[in-house]
This record gives structure tokens, sequence and C-alpha cells, in this order.
């Protein structure tokens, strides 16, 4: 199991001290949305001069008609980053087309697919799907195994059903995780470390409790330990 450290700060600036304060640890850095839109590639290029070891995970869920992803998939490869994402629910057909795209170029990253959003719970997930979460992430992650992506994102609780599902080599990223029994935020489907182990998380996002930490560096060593 692989720590990924979410960089969800307000500024690149914060962003930027975080990973300073952590570059000498073994973990991958989620860049997300925000600040990728807010900083751009130049982040990336900075978060390799600080720790040129550093694994690089790009979060954008990317989510189109079928060329559109393909064309999106091939520009991130280009970033160098060694990980991203898609929307399972963009369906088989787009999620097969990234994957020729990515395969055919050097040294193709992770591809995972996007299955449930842990913000969501499940009243909220069936009013759009009208599928408990339980079996739409299983569905959504037997799509993404047939079309040839690596692994899904889901919540902790789905990981291991969708292993059986699946291969116990195909990857489960688990956001929402609060390692030591942290405020679940805007969360809904949270664990902790030793069910992210139980459950044969793959890697584990683990964002709030780190910067939100006096010592933030003092808390990744001890996910670390502990994983």
């Amino acid at each position: 199991m692989k720590l990924c450290v979410a960089l969800d700060l307000p500024s690149k600036a914060e962003n930027i001290a975080l990973i300073q304060k952590l570059k000498s640890e073994d973990v991958w850095l989620k860049v997300g949305l925000r600040s990728f839109i807010r900083d751009g590639e130049a982040l990336l290029h900075e978060i390799k001069a600080i720790n040129p070891h550093f694994k690089l995970f790009l979060d954008l869920k990317i989510h189109d008609i079928p060329n559109t992803m393909a064309d999106a998939a091939e520009s991130m490869v280009s970033l160098g980053v060694d990980m991203f994402n898609v929307h399972a629910s963009s369906g088989v057909k787009a999620m097969r087309m990234v994957m020729e795209r990515v395969n055919a170029l050097p040294n193709p990253p992770i591809v995972l697919a996007v299955t449930a959003l842990t913000s969501f719970d499940n009243a909220s997930f069936e009013a759009i799907y009208k599928t408990p979460i339980a079996q739409k992430a299983v569905d959504f992650a037997k799509d993404a195994y047939e079309s040839g992506l690596n692994g899904v994102v889901c919540s902790v609780y789905e990981s291991l059903n969708i292993k059986a599902h699946t291969a116990s080599s195909f990857l489960t990223l688990t956001p929402g995780i609060r390692p030591f029994g942290e405020s679940s935020n805007d969360q809904e489907r949270v664990a902790d470390l030793e069910m992210a182990k139980a459950q044969q998380s793959d890697f584990i996002v683990v964002g709030r409790p780190i910067y939100y930490s006096a010592d933030p560096l003092g808390i990744v060593k001890k996910i670390i330990e502990n994983i």
C-alpha cells in the first residue's frame, strides 16, 4: 500500500511549502483540479525539481466524448505524470479508446477509472444512478477492467469486492482516508488505515489530516510506519 498526499491547499506557495517538508519521503503526490487549473504544468515541474523521485497522480477525472478523452489522455501522458484518472461512467468505448492511445506511447502511466465519489452516501448516489453504490461501483470496475485500465478509484468499502470481481492485481486507490480517526469533513465514505489494509487498498489518499496538522512530516512518517 502506497500513501498518496493530496495537494489541495488554497495556494501554490502553500502546496510547495508542504512538498518541501515531505521531500525526503517515499510518497505519491496528487495534483487535483483546483491546483492544476490554477498552477498548471509549472507545478508539476516544480515538484520534480524538489525531488525527482516523487510520483505524480494527476487527478482530473476526465469525462467527455471518447475522442476528446483520448486526446486529453495523450496530453496528460506528455506531461510526464505517473498516474491519471477518467470517469468510468464515460463508458467502455471511451475507456478503451483512452487505453489504445495511452498504450501506443512509451512508458505509459497508470490509468484509473473513478467509480463512485467518496462524497456520495447511498441515498444521493441512488438518486442519480438508480443503483446502490456497492453494486454500481463493481459494475463500473468491471467495465474498467475489461477496457484494459489498471484499476479504479473507489472508497475503502468497495475495494475488496471490486478485486473479487476483477483481479487481485487490479489496483484500487481509496480517497477519504482518515488514518487515525480524524474528522470526515465533506466526505461520506471514510475509513482509517486498518480498514484500508483489511480491504487491500493499493493506494490511500490523505489530505486534510496531513496539511491541517501542526507537524505534517510527523503525520506522514506515522502513516508510513503503520502501512
